[in-house]
Order: structure tokens, then sequence, then C-alpha cells
């Protein structure tokens, strides 16, 4: 999630007004250094949100100045220098600095792989608590539940219940939005956003594996977890307020109850995180 080795940098010395950098002047060097017309104002500040055109510039004899923002006069993106462990724990603090820097700042291509192996777990905790459920003696019941179709089964289904969250949020967001700012409403990036921030369901492989009379209870946690992590992630990716951000997601809540409200009037056996809790005694 860094840069990729650019160590050393001091945030503290971010001005690169006035700065030698060995030989000659510093603006011949800067003139070299920024960035094009056409590729400008490609990141953004983590601190005040607004744009810029450059993390830092580069100078001879290889020294490095952190670019400040002209808006707040902090450093642009003060995490190019942080270990990626750092931004994994500010970002599990849901700290919107972190989340800048991740989905502005950095070129993560990882949310596909990470949204399909999301699924996987999920999928694997619901036909972990329907083969649980449904425990017998009769050892037909074991071989059919040891088929890898209620394992596909499971997966289509909690599928089609994040789709189905992400379009009450995509929704909501579309319809509450003024007219004028629709344009400025970025879908990919908001999906790319709520993709990484799902990360959280990766917890659900190790709540079932050490399974304990707390297991409930963890299963909760996780959902709140990320929901909150869906939650800045939409208050970043658009600079919206929480209270827009609070509506979306209980919108996108809303849609997903109403698929899983539809699943089991067609009496299939969804075991979703919104009805699981109440039908479920590990």
């Amino acid at each position: 999630m860094g840069t990729g080795g650019q160590n050393g940098l001091r945030p503290g010395k971010g001005n690169t007004e006035g700065v030698t950098a060995g030989k000659g002047k510093t603006d011949e060097v800067t003139v070299t250094s920024n960035t094009d017309a056409s590729a400008s104002c490609q990141y953004r500040c983590i601190e005040c949100n607004q744009e810029a055109k450059e993390l830092y510039r580069d100078y001879n004899h290889g020294v490095l100045k952190i670019t400040i923002c002209k808006s707040c006069q902090k450093p642009v993106d003060k995490y190019i220098e942080y270990d990626p462990v750092i931004i994994l724990i500010n970002a599990i603090l849901c700290k919107a600095q972190a989340y800048r820097h991740i989905l502005f700042n950095t070129k993560i291509n990882m949310h596909g792989k990470l949204c399909v192996f999301c699924l996987l777990c999920e999928a694997y905790l619901r036909w972990w608590q329907l083969q649980d459920s449904s425990r017998s003696i009769d050892p037909d019941d074991f071989i059919r539940y040891a088929k890898e179709w209620d394992f596909y089964r499971m997966f289509a289904i909690a599928s089609l219940e994040q789709t189905a969250y992400f379009i009450g949020i995509f929704a909501f967001l579309w319809l509450e939005r003024p007219i004028r700012a629709k344009e400025k409403l970025n879908f990919t990036l908001l999906l790319k956003a709520l993709l990484l921030s799902s990360y959280g369901k990766l917890l659900l492989i190790p709540a079932v594996i050490w399974e304990h009379d707390y297991t409930p209870l963890c299963l909760r946690l996780i959902k709140v977890f990320v929901l909150t992590s869906n939650f800045q992630a939409i208050r970043v990716t658009l600079n919206i307020n929480r209270k827009l951000a609070f509506l979306a997601i209980l919108s996108g809540l809303l849609v997903e109850s109403t698929m899983v409200y539809f699943f089991q009037r067609m009496e299939w056996a969804v075991g979703s995180d919104c009805a699981i809790y109440k039908s479920q005694d590990f």
C-alpha cells in the first residue's frame, strides 16, 4: 500500500521552496519534476481532501521532499513514508486519512480478488451453519451436505445479497445528490472503496475455526465492523457528511433485507447475516 520503498522522507521538512539539491537552482529541478497538465490533480490531501498534483518532489542526488498542501499547509500524504503495517492499523481504526491514502494516493487493484475471497468466506460460514443446524445421524445427510452444490449455492446467494446491498447504497446516493453534482458521482471509485472496506469479512473464517461460546457475538461484531468500514469509505470517497453516509448504509441494508425475505419466501436456506442470528443457536 506504500509508494514502494520511499523511506527516509521527513514531512516536517516538506516545504520545497528554496531547498538546494546539490548543484544548480531548485527551480530548474522542480520544473522537470512537475506533472503534466493532463495528469494534474490526480492525488488528494489526506488532511483536507483537496486535490494535489503530486505527493513528493524528487530532486537531484536522491533528495525527496514531501509536497505541502496549499490549502491546509500540511503534508499532502504523510503515509507514503509509513510502513504498510502502520497504514493497515490506521485503516482498521477507520481513520479518514488512512482511507484517503489507500483510495486516492495508491494504486491497489486487488479489490476484485478481495471481493471474491470475502464472498467465499461468507459462503463457507453459511454452509457451515447450514450443516450444523441440520445435523443428523443418517449417513446420507452427511453425504448430501458434503456435496459442493450446497457451498456453491451459498456463494451465489451471498453474491446476490451483496449486490442488492450495493444497489441500495448507489440508488440512495444517486437520488439524494443534487442534480448539479450527479455528474461527479464516481460509481467505479465508490464500488472499489466498498469492496476494499469489506475486508473485515475475512475474520469470519477464524471465528468459525476457533468456535466457542462467544462465536455468535464475534459474528455480530464482525458485521458491525464491516458496516462501519463501509460507512467511512462512503464518507471519504464522496466527501459527504455522516448523516448522509449513515442513511446510505441503512438503504443498502433495507434492500439486502428485502432480498433475504424474498429468498425465505422461496424457502431457500440462505443463512444470511440479516436473519441467521435470530434462527441459529450455536
